[in-house]
């Protein structure tokens, strides 16, 4: 069983989120379990307070070190698995990507950091995170957010989590490219119709027709991701058809 812990200011956030869909199921499944704490209970002074002015001036205010070490302490204390990743939400750190939750997935225990207000005290990063995860290039006014976008999809991921094992497999990026359209009853719907090939029950064409709409998607969407991944000689072949197609 995975082990999330989630260290915020406002756990409440994560009540409907964690209770709900795969994310529930997975739980209930004992795949996962998760621990929302409020780390303003780890202040050591009597008006709990977490935050002070910065150093040096300037706007808002910085989390302070103290709960921050005081929390992570305690919650390594409690884990009876191997050392956990601390990890930290933060628009300066690593662009997160699909590779990396595939990476998590493999941990037994992950801690989540969420901070509010300007920033983290420095010797959190120094001392206590071991990677820091920015969903985007773009600033929200907390972690939690994205505390819950990196937990989905790392969940998702686990043993048994999901129906079907395979699922996740075929997913955009998780084979590098984006994923293949998808169709559903009824073949004619207002008269728009399901290509033919997908209700034709030839597996062969079928597969091939994904992995060419597949190319085709990324092509014209994400060309970008062609650059990162190595291709196969058929999937060569078939995106030099694709790309004939539009000259």
């Amino acid at each position: 069983m995975m082990k999330i812990d989630i260290l915020t200011l406002f756990p409440e956030m994560f009540s409907g989120v964690l209770g709900q869909s795969i994310l529930q199921k997975a739980a209930e499944k004992s795949a996962v379990c998760y621990n929302v704490v409020n780390f303003r209970e780890y202040a050591d002074n009597k008006h709990s307070t977490v935050d002070d002015y910065p150093y040096g001036g300037g706007a808002g205010m910085v989390l302070k070190p103290q709960p921050i070490f005081d929390a992570v302490s305690d919650l390594k204390e409690k884990a009876i698995s191997k050392k956990p990743r601390v990890i930290l939400l933060c628009p300066q750190g690593e662009r997160y990507e699909q590779r990396k939750a595939e990476e998590l997935a493999q941990e037994d225990h992950l801690i989540f950091i969420c901070g509010h207000y300007e920033g983290y005290d420095e010797r959190i990063r120094e001392h206590v995170v071991t990677d820091e995860i920015s969903i985007g290039d773009y600033v929200l006014t907390g972690g939690e957010l994205g505390a819950m976008v990196v937990v989905d999809s790392v969940v998702r991921l686990l043993p048994e989590v999901l129906g079907n094992q395979e699922s996740h497999m075929k997913d955009s990026f998780s084979t590098g490219l984006l994923e293949h359209p998808h169709y559903t009853r009824p073949a004619d719907f207002r008269g728009l119709r399901v290509p033919e090939v997908l209700i034709s029950g030839n597996h062969k064409l079928i597969e091939e027709w994904r992995n060419k709409e597949a190319l085709r998607r990324t092509l014209l969407r994400r060309p970008d991701l062609l650059e990162k991944i190595e291709l196969t000689k058929e999937q060569e072949k078939w995106l030099k058809e694709v790309k004939k197609e539009y000259e």
